[in-house]
């Protein structure tokens, strides 16, 4: 069945830096593109950055500059590194995949506080 396991949220100072990993199985995972979104409390979830199948790739204009998303598809896995980060990144962050049905992940908390 489709899995999707995100990891690597955590505390922060503001001005640091996470990498959150999304390892993936189930599916054809170098044909799909792979979505990060991000949900904070008592707001909708919105997509954070989003990765295509050849590499493209997009981000929400919030986090241009301060992040990155890359894939390994020999590891089944979509990276997002974030940098710089702020108050106002803290939030559950989810990876998708949209196969006809779209599926998520269980999420990884970032909270970014001093």
């Amino acid at each position: 069945q489709v899995q999707l396991v995100e990891s690597g949220g955590g505390l922060v100072q503001p001005g640091g830096s996470l990498r959150l990993s999304c390892v993936a199985s189930g599916f054809r995972f170098s044909r799909n593109t792979i979505g990060w979104y991000r949900q904070a409390p008592g707001k909708q979830r919105e997509l954070v950055a989003r990765i295509t199948s050849g590499g493209n790739t997009n981000y929400a204009d919030s986090v241009k500059d301060r992040f990155t998303i890359s894939r390994d598809n020999t590891k089944n896995t979509v990276y997002l590194r974030m940098n710089s980060l702020k108050p106002e990144d803290t939030a559950v962050y989810f990876c998708n995949v949209d196969l006809g049905f779209v599926y998520w992940g269980q999420g990884t908390q970032v909270t970014v506080s001093s």
